[in-house]
């Protein structure tokens, strides 16, 4: 999945590289809103760096072999005029698109408003396909005014203004304890949380429990208006298969098919060995992770959407901004 080549660098050096099957591009930061320009200029070129976060030891990372690039994003239309660059190359694409309603509680500062934002996710899924834009309310977090019904309202009004444009709503719940980052920037940065009262924006079983009960009666009421939407968590531990609730799989080689799991191999292969997708988990990601191997090309602290919940910056002094380079 990650084999390794030689390439020649912009400056005639040659070097080894991964050579990837699937890129994600990317968890670490939104390049889609801000380093459209530097992907399309990589991809041209044939590789990337990347650096380890911790050691800031230089890797070289190759196109040449990629046949999936997934974006995560919260803004992709800085994107969008690029996309044939993906399509001439017969690389196929799909977007994790995160498209929450925090913006009373200004928990995403950064990002465009929310009507911009429905309409760009429009814009995208009437040019590639409903199949390929997925839904993500990610995550999902509570204060003492945002309670859970208010929550499951504003899931509501985005499902509604986005009912045929997408096959599935992916969420998750925020995970506050478990990121120091997310702590300190969720008290420095919000006027919600203190240091005492910050484990109640992870919401409880109880809590959970009436946010599914909710989001299944949006379900039922989506269907019987004609739009059959999936839900399905991320990373995620809880089991809600009793409804319907599935654990995705948010990086999937079943979308070098379109959404059919291959069934020859995910190298289109026939003289291959059949790969099954637990064959091919990433163990690199957390235990109730689903997603399939491959390579991140993102950075740390280069995100400016300087969104309260994020474990990618450290904080935004911490965050640089450079539109040609990560």
């Amino acid at each position: 999945m990650n084999d390794k080549i030689k390439i020649t660098t912009d400056d005639g050096k040659p070097v080894e590289a991964k050579a990837p099957i699937i890129i994600s591009a990317s968890r670490s930061t939104d390049i889609p809103a801000f380093y459209a320009k530097w992907f399309v200029d990589r991809l041209k070129a044939g590789y990337c760096i990347w650096y380890n976060p911790f050691n800031r030891q230089p890797m070289y990372v190759s196109f040449k072999n990629c046949k999936l690039v997934v974006f995560w994003t919260k803004n992709p239309k800085p994107l969008i005029p690029y996309l044939n660059e993906l399509e001439e190359r017969g690389i196929h694409y799909y977007f994790q698109y995160t498209l929450n309603d925090y913006e009373r509680e200004k928990f995403e500062p950064n990002v465009p408003a929310l009507a911009n934002r429905i309409e760009t996710f429009k814009e995208l899924s009437s040019l590639i396909g409903k199949d390929r834009v997925i839904w993500r309310f990610d995550p999902l977090i509570l204060t003492d005014e945002l309670n859970q019904r208010a929550l499951l309202t504003r899931i509501r009004h985005i499902g509604n203004a986005l009912k045929g444009y997408t096959d599935k709503l992916v969420f998750s719940f925020v995970d506050v304890m478990a990121y120091r980052k997310v702590q300190n920037n969720l008290i420095k940065e919000t006027n919600f949380f203190t240091k005492e009262n910050l484990h109640r924006a992870e919401p409880t079983r109880a809590q959970i429990n009436e946010i599914v009960d909710g989001l299944v009666k949006m379900r039922e009421d989506w269907a019987q208006s004609g739009w059959n939407i999936s839900l399905a968590t991320c990373a995620e531990e809880i089991d809600l298969d009793k409804y319907g609730i599935e654990h995705n799989r948010c990086i999937d080689g079943a979308y070098l098919n379109y959404g059919e799991l291959p069934e020859k191999t995910l190298f289109g292969d026939e003289s291959k060995v059949p790969l099954k997708p637990m064959m091919l988990k990433d163990k690199g990601q957390r235990k109730a992770c689903g997603c399939m191997i491959s390579k991140d090309i993102g950075m740390y602290n280069t995100c400016p959407h300087f969104c309260v919940y994020c474990y990618a910056n450290t904080s935004r002094k911490a965050v640089r901004a450079d539109k040609d380079n990560l």
